[in-house]
């Protein structure tokens, strides 16, 4: 994948874009028109997030193949340590790679139900992403990505630990990272300077910046739960007046913003040489589109919402 991105031609950066597992039927066939959309605007590759647990878990490693199998997009699929047994997780990545996937983001994973309540491994699988990367890289060739944290990751004591968490998660075997969601470019402009300062053999790896247009007010909850931390005040004060003081907002006017706010910061990431740039999509094209659009990637906006 990191090849890909190297030998990009365009003349902007190249992006990605990020699918959620489909709950139901419907939610599939959503997915689905969407991923053709995102097929024709031919993103570097596209990421497919891990549903845990039962039936969520297994259309999520069914979809990610179909992806790899039926269309001409390059899946990149997540894997968490959430509620796994060592055994456990290399027998998904073993149906990874029986579907044609050899691409693989790693990530320790959230609690369920309550993202920032305790961590507990499972009594039989491991403590922490890097620990997961050696697995994967010893069960063939696989190319693994992991996550960076532009603020710290919320369980990280400082900084500084943080910076080192990722290093080491580097050093197992990691080629490159993807950040958490963020709305302050020089969030993303200090952890590349923080890693390339703590070490330069790993910080030269790319770090890809995480981005999600919002289109409504719910969506900044969501949007918040996915950085990790509340927005900035400036993002939030325009959100609002846009929204209005009505009865009910504008969404209209909300949405409008949502869409400059990502077009200004994808912009920015672009001119500091960002390695490409990876949209959160909640399965839905428009927005990400219209933002691609704004940033002269040329792509075909006539999409559906």
């Amino acid at each position: 994948m990191v090849q890909r991105l190297r030998a990009y031609q365009g003349k902007l950066v190249p992006f990605s874009v990020e699918f959620n597992p489909p709950r139901d039927t419907a939610a599939e066939a959503r997915l689905w028109r969407t991923v053709r959309q995102f097929e024709c605007m031919h993103p570097a590759f596209v990421s497919m997030t891990y549903g845990a647990g039962g039936s969520t878990r297994d259309r999520t490693v069914r979809v990610t193949g179909q992806l790899a199998q039926e269309t001409t997009l390059l899946p990149v699929a997540h894997l968490t340590a959430v509620e796994h047994s060592v055994a456990e997780l290399r027998s998904l990545v073993g149906a990874y790679a029986d579907s044609g996937i050899h691409n693989i983001l790693v990530l320790r994973g959230d609690p369920p139900g309550d993202p920032l309540g305790p961590w507990r491994k499972h009594v039989d699988g491991v403590d922490y992403a890097e620990d997961l990367v050696r697995i994967v890289r010893d069960l063939g060739d696989f190319h693994v990505g992991v996550a960076s944290f532009p603020q710290g990751h919320h369980r990280s004591k400082d900084l500084e630990s943080d910076t080192a968490f990722l290093a080491a998660k580097l050093r197992a075997g990691a080629e490159y990272s993807i950040t958490q969601m963020f709305f302050d470019v020089e969030h993303y402009l200090r952890l590349r300077d923080r890693i390339a300062a703590f070490d330069p053999v790993e910080g030269a790896k790319p770090i890809i910046p995480e981005l999600m247009p919002i289109t409504s007010l719910r969506t900044v909850t969501r949007a918040e739960e996915l950085c990790g931390r509340p927005l900035p005040a400036s993002v939030l004060d325009r959100l609002r007046r846009a929204a209005g003081s009505g009865a009910e907002p504008d969404n209209a006017a909300v949405r409008e913003v949502g869409i400059e706010i990502a077009t200004e910061l994808g912009q920015r990431l672009i001119d500091e040489g960002a390695p490409c740039l990876h949209f959160i999509t909640l399965n839905f094209a428009k927005a990400t589109g219209e933002v691609l659009t704004n940033l002269g990637y040329g792509v075909d906006t006539a999409l559906s919402a």
